[in-house]
């Protein structure tokens, strides 16, 4: 019995010294891998080393490791970088890595946005769209064919011929539509937005004389060319009639003295009668 209790005794003091060798050799290894291990971190970092960068990080925030040159250095951040995902743990919330064709994802199985050369569709990335769709260059999206839509024919118009509405018998008449719907790329193309046809209507005179201010200035213009007109007639006139007031008052000058020849010859004529 004693022999037994003894047994006992040294089997219990072996495991001791084990269970205490044990725990001092893991915080030597801790100390090995964690020198500088410290609880004042700055960059929302709970606690960091000096050689692996952040090891925890504060609440709310995402753990990261970020490659720089061989080594990867751990980060904090408020949300998680391009290419990465974030998830949420009670102990620790972590950045995860998007498939290798996507540049933003939800999930790793559900991508928001592809890298170049890839197209998005239903959270994948294709390098080619299902049958039906088409590949749309600006968005980098698997999207639906475009068809063109266009709207009901508007009313004919009124029968003209060189833009007027008179003087002709024969004319045409046009009708338009708008486009309501452009097409996609690979969608059917707009039909034509108007079209006309001839037409024949009873003729009838165009009015010459207009109303409005185009026409009053025509006529203003008219008249003061008639005006100068006149005026120029009449300085014509005034010059003539002076130049035949004056021709005459030259002959009334000339004709006397040819009316004194005669007088004295005939005043002669009577003296050579009486010898």
């Amino acid at each position: 019995m004693q022999l037994r209790l003894i047994s006992w005794f040294f089997i219990t003091l072996n495991f001791m010294e084990y269970i205490g060798s044990h725990h001092a050799s893991r915080v030597r290894r801790q100390g090995r891998m964690h020198p500088n291990v410290s609880q004042g971190c700055q960059g929302g970092c709970a606690t960091c080393s000096d050689y692996n960068g952040c090891l925890s990080c504060k609440p709310r925030l995402f753990f990261v490791l970020e490659r720089i040159g061989m080594k990867q250095i751990g980060v904090c951040l408020s949300s998680c970088p391009s290419g990465y995902y974030g998830t949420r743990y009670p102990d620790i919330n972590k950045c995860a890595k998007c498939k290798a064709d996507c540049d933003t994802c939800f999930t790793r199985n559900f991508c928001t946005k592809c890298k170049s050369g890839f197209y998005l569709y239903s959270g994948k990335c294709l390098e080619k769209c299902p049958d039906g769709l088409e590949a749309n260059n600006h968005t980098m999206e698997c999207t639906s064919i475009v068809h063109c839509e266009a709207s009901e024919w508007s009313p004919w118009s009124p029968c003209t011929k060189k833009g007027k509405t008179c003087g002709f018998k024969r004319g045409n008449e046009v009708r338009v539509r708008e486009i309501v719907q452009h097409p996609s790329a690979r969608g059917n193309p707009c039909p034509a937005t108007s079209e006309s046809r001839k037409c024949i209507v009873q003729r009838k005179r165009c009015q010459k004389e207009g109303k409005g201010k185009k026409n009053r200035e025509e006529k203003r213009k008219k008249s003061n060319k008639d005006e100068s007109k006149e005026t120029r007639q009449e300085s014509k006139g005034r010059a003539a009639r002076r130049q035949n007031r004056e021709q005459r008052e030259n002959n009334n000058k000339t004709q006397p003295k040819k009316r004194k020849a005669p007088n004295k010859e005939e005043n002669l004529a009577p003296v050579d009668t009486a010898h």
